[in-house]
């Protein structure tokens, strides 16, 4: 090839680099915008009176966002009324205290209603019992009142292996009980006054929230589930059904019956993750060597952690233990 040929051979890799990186660019703003749009729909939405649900699912926790959203649902002259989608099996109690708090104080300004889907137990029927009316599907699954707080023992393994752990302590409760050794008596009757007193306070908050005599809470605070059939015989819901069933819950607090509900939901980080696939992909296409790719997958990659009590229907593998851990 001539050298003419080379130099038109590097002109056009160059013109197509540029376009390349031009396409990038436009697409990447493309995104950009269109996420603000749906944004800023989102909010305009808002401002028209609606009834807002927010939904609790998975493993409870302390969830910062959802108690922001429900700070602003309280605030919001817009929303009407406010319905807590529950699908969870309980998680820390501390997180199912903080969630059942701010569900309180919107209750105090404005009507809620649970809507149990497939499961709340343990801390997310605390949360439930947080609303004003709980309504579930005849097969749901409800209940699971208790605490648990468990530990490993890896003591037996450590002696298999003759390795020994040694401590030195300010006092003989300090750290325990420990993964290291079996736990003393005076060890579990610590860990067992710390589970019955945030136990009490659980029962109280189902006896004063579903008007019921501390006996019959107590009745139902063994760690059983029960069915939304169930629940409603025993007292633990108000009704059978979903949407429907809210909206005639709320059209007697004089919510109006053709308000539309809207989601309130974090869009935030799920469009900004939307926008780092859509980036990376689009990095691949025009071959740039761009690092999208990888950090979405280390934002995506999140480990949860538990800490402290927690209130959660244990289920899977193995025997089946009420929240004491013991098997039935």
């Amino acid at each position: 090839m001539d050298n003419l040929g080379i130099t038109d051979r590097r002109r056009l890799r160059r013109k197509l680099t540029f376009w390349r990186i031009a396409a990038f660019v436009a697409l990447v703003a493309l995104v950009a915008g269109l996420g603000r749009m749906s944004g800023l729909a989102g909010e305009g939405e808002r401002t028209r009176d609606h009834i807002a649900r927010v939904e609790v699912s998975g493993v409870v926790t302390a969830d910062e966002d959802l108690l922001e959203r429900l700070e602003d649902i309280k605030d919001d002259p817009s929303v009407k009324a406010l319905i807590v989608a529950i699908e969870s099996p309980g998680g820390t109690t501390y997180g199912g205290e903080r969630i059942y708090k701010a569900v309180r104080d919107v209750a105090e300004q404005k009507p809620v209603a649970a809507e149990v889907r497939g499961l709340a137990a343990s801390a997310g029927y605390m949360i439930a019992s947080a609303t004003d009316h709980i309504v579930a599907g005849e097969a749901s699954i409800v209940g699971s009142i208790g605490v648990l707080f468990q530990y490993g023992n890896v003591s037996e393994l450590l002696d298999n292996l003759g390795i020994s752990v040694d401590s030195v302590k300010s006092a003989p409760l300090k750290a325990e009980p420990s993964p290291f050794e079996p736990a003393d008596p005076a060890a579990e009757e610590m860990i067992r006054a710390l589970v019955m007193d945030s136990y009490e306070w659980f029962v109280d908050i189902v006896a004063e929230r579903r008007e019921m005599s501390e006996g019959e809470a107590l009745a139902l605070a063994d760690g059983s589930i029960f069915t939304g059939r169930q629940a409603l015989d025993n007292g633990l819901i108000d009704a059978l059904g979903a949407e429907q069933e809210i909206r005639a819950f709320f059209e007697e607090r004089s919510v109006p019956a053709n308000l539309e509900i809207i989601e309130w939901e974090e869009e935030q980080e799920n469009r900004f993750f939307f926008a780092e696939a859509l980036a990376a992909a689009i990095s691949q296409w025009a071959g740039a060597n761009l690092p999208f790719g990888e950090a979405f997958e280390g934002l995506s990659d999140r480990k949860l952690f538990l800490d402290g009590l927690v209130s959660v229907w244990q289920f899977g593998g193995g025997q089946a233990r009420d929240d004491w851990g013991n098997t039935p």
